[in-house]
């Protein structure tokens, strides 16, 4: 096709959203996730427990996943939102197949880091194939992913640690380039200190319970959106599809008057 400049386009459409959530365990993610607007689950770890929502069988292989998805965009369904629980327990069926597909034993077999870079095009293809239900079929998509804890050396500051996403560094980071929203889940927590005597004083984390999302990055964690959300947002979902309109109107131009 011929490229010009007639060809170019401004369109202010809101396309369905790419969701990854993290966060620390018993949190409340998949209910996060399955309060979403008509959802259905590939489930790649048995951890739905008494949450009644329609599912695939436990995948049992990459394969597996890749069927659902391919069910998903050509049957007729009402699903309306694609639930993928968890990208964790995902990485293990990518690493088989890529070993599988290359004669390896396990994944660190090729060495410098080459079996990871090979799982990489594995990723991708799920990632089209979500790619393809949001775009073709306009299904909301959510990844739940576990979240850890890992040392982060700044190049502007001393190192620390923060929270990110279970995964090897390079399947994170196609992850959240691929997410429009990036989620992390925990319970809110505020901290005291007390004077333990001798002239010293302890601090002592409190927490009320309270489950919150956070859609910002901070140093103790990894967050974003291209919504313009509320930094924090209860931990539920029609908190955060509430908010998720206003965000989109506020970033989208006001139409010019004749």
């Amino acid at each position: 096709m011929a490229i010009s400049l007639a060809s170019l386009k401004r369109s202010a459409a809101f396309a369905a959203p790419r969701i990854l959530i993290h966060g620390v365990a018993g949190v409340g993610k998949t209910t996060f996730a399955t309060g979403a607007e008509d959802p259905v689950v590939i489930a790649t770890e048995d951890g739905l427990g008494t949450i009644d929502v329609p599912h695939f069988p436990l995948a049992a292989s990459f394969d597996d996943v890749m069927g659902a998805i391919g069910a998903l965009y050509s049957e007729d369904h009402d699903f309306r939102t694609v639930v993928v629980d968890s990208v964790d327990w995902l990485e293990p069926l990518v690493w088989k197949r890529a070993c599988a597909d290359n004669r390896w034993g396990s994944i660190e077999e090729p060495g410098y880091g080459k079996g990871y870079v090979a799982a990489l095009d594995l990723w991708r293809q799920y990632l089209d194939g979500l790619n393809a239900l949001r775009d073709e079929r306009g299904m909301t998509v959510v990844q739940i992913a576990h979240t850890d804890i890992k040392r982060f050396d700044s190049p502007e500051h001393e190192p620390y640690d923060r929270y990110v996403i279970k995964l090897h560094a390079r399947a994170a980071a196609l992850l959240q380039e691929h997410s429009d929203v990036v989620l992390f889940a925990n319970y809110r927590i505020s901290t005291v200190k007390s004077d333990v005597g001798f002239n010293k004083k302890v601090t002592r984390a409190l927490g009320s319970g309270e489950r919150v999302l956070y859609t910002a990055e901070r140093p103790a964690f990894l967050a974003k959106n291209r919504y313009g959300l509320p930094d924090v947002l209860p931990l539920e979902w029609q908190a955060f599809a509430d908010a998720m309109p206003r965000a989109a109107a506020a970033t989208t131009p006001a139409p010019e008057q004749d």
